[in-house]
């Protein structure tokens, strides 16, 4: 279906002025409003309050009885940092916690068998059990997952930088964790790409890291790593498929991917902005204008609302990866529609494009630091929808045109005026919310990580310069 054009040219039009607002035009923004306050503690409670303080393991998701994700552990990691530094925990408490989590990471069981490990090769299972810290089930070994971890590691290991045991042993154990993973085993079978996972059962998963989506901050790891490091033309296998991802003409030109995390997720930890690699050279524009650019294409589209859901408008928007009703085919406006279960969505002529309704607070909060003159009024917005702000933040997600009754609900509940509306909080989709909003407040992500050897290494050597590059050099040790 065509987007209506009075919405794509308005897009277009802000997109035009937004391409003119460099970042330090920004530093006058940087004050949230008041209500951002709330958004902030409250989202990391979540990780303060949910985590099994005997090892550090973070639930998936919650109240829901939950197995740990891998990375919400990589987020929670500098959520401790930041409730240290706003007042919400001590900065001691926050070591701690730290230290906890990093020493079980460092001696969880390693290895090749199926079960009775907590990874293999440095990686980690996606999932773990919250006591044992055991691979959950059958799942995967995740290169993604564990990269989440990585920058949450390598990031507490330059912010707790204070000459006592406790936090040297955090820098130490940082450099450890990195240092251990091996990135060849996921490039077996002389493959040029890194896997998206490894189970002992079958071996590798067949589909690699290309494209654009959030797979970015795996190369730059895994070029930059100190031991078990991959060619430095691996960033060629990463760029090498983006030309189907490109879409727009002038300043709506972007490297497209529906889902909203797929732009964040690498942004969150790299400091994108002013530093260009071979493919953005040639574009004219870096990463982070790109993502600025997807973000505001994310809400020209619900904007546009080209399926007719309910509830879509300049200021409700965002469509993310979240969970949803479930996967069910139902009569909506006199036509069939499919809707999902857990699933990323999007924009439906982006790649891996889908629309169901579903909302995601994460999708438009995770892009602070790149629109924050349509993030916030959307914030406010998002504040105001009935039960969705709650205990540890935003819930998940919501579908306002979801009112249907009597139908088996994968989760949530309906309530036929607002529709329907997820029960948990979701870990993955808690870092971001809170990790930009720290990002957009005084660049506090950015600034540790910019200090990380291993992350200039790995950027300088996949090409990229400019910016606060400059004068890097691209030495391993």
């Amino acid at each position: 279906m065509l987007l209506d054009r009075r919405a794509v040219l308005e897009g277009s039009s802000l997109l035009l002025a937004g391409a003119a607002l460099p970042w330090p035009a920004l530093a006058s923004r940087r004050r949230l409003p008041d209500f951002y306050d709330e958004i902030e503690q409250r989202t990391f409670r979540f990780f303060w309050e949910t985590a099994n303080p005997k090892n550090g393991l973070v639930p998936d998701r919650w109240p829901t009885p939950s197995f740990s994700s891998i990375s919400a552990v990589g987020f929670a990691l500098p959520a401790y940092a930041i409730g240290a530094e706003r007042g919400w925990c001590t900065r001691a408490a926050a070591r701690d916690r730290t230290l906890t989590t990093l020493r079980f990471l460092w001696n969880a069981p390693q290895g090749p068998a199926r079960a009775g490990t907590s990874g293999y090769a440095g990686f980690f299972y996606h999932f773990l059990d919250m006591d044992t810290g055991l691979r959950y089930r059958d799942v995967e070994l995740s290169s993604v997952d564990t990269a989440i971890l990585l920058m949450g590691a390598l990031f507490v290991g330059q912010y707790f930088d204070h000459d006592d045991a406790r936090e040297r042993e955090i820098r130490e154990l940082s450099q450890k964790i990195y240092a251990r993973v091996d990135w060849n085993h996921f490039r077996a079978d002389g493959r040029a790409g890194i896997a998206m996972g490894w189970h002992p059962e079958q071996g590798l998963i067949d589909r690699d890291w290309s494209g654009m989506n959030e797979g970015m901050f795996i190369y730059i790891l895994a070029l930059g790593a100190p031991v078990h490091h991959v060619p430095a033309n691996s960033w060629d296998a990463w760029t090498a498929s983006y030309g189907p991802f490109w879409r727009g003409e002038g300043a709506t030109r972007r490297l497209a991917f529906a889902p909203l995390f797929g732009h964040q997720y690498s942004q969150m930890w790299i400091d994108f902005r002013g530093i260009r690699d071979a493919v953005m050279r040639q574009a004219g524009f870096d990463y982070f204008e790109n993502s600025r650019r997807e973000t505001y294409a994310n809400r020209a589209y619900c904007s546009s609302n080209p399926m007719g859901w309910r509830g879509y408008s300049r200021n409700l928007w965002g469509l993310s990866a979240c969970d949803g009703p479930g996967n069910l085919e139902l009569p909506y406006k006199g036509q069939k529609r499919t809707f999902f279960g857990y699933a990323a969505r999007g924009p439906i002529d982006e790649p891996d494009g889908r629309d169901d309704g579903t909302i995601a607070p994460t999708a438009a909060l995770g892009s602070l630091p790149f629109a924050p003159e349509i993030v916030i009024p959307c914030a406010a917005t998002l504040m105001r929808q009935p039960g969705l702000f709650d205990r540890y933040g935003f819930k998940d997600s919501f579908n306002p045109s979801f009112n249907y009754e009597g139908v088996r609900l994968e989760t949530g509940s309906v309530d036929p005026p607002h529709g329907w509306l997820a029960k948990d909080y979701l870990g993955i989709d808690q870092g971001p919310i809170l990790l930009q909003a720290a990002n957009y407040r005084d660049e506090f992500i950015w600034r540790y990580m910019r200090r990380v050897p291993a992350v200039r290494r790995g950027l300088t050597l996949a090409g990229f310069s400019g910016g606060w590059l400059a004068g890097g050099r691209a030495q391993r040790g």
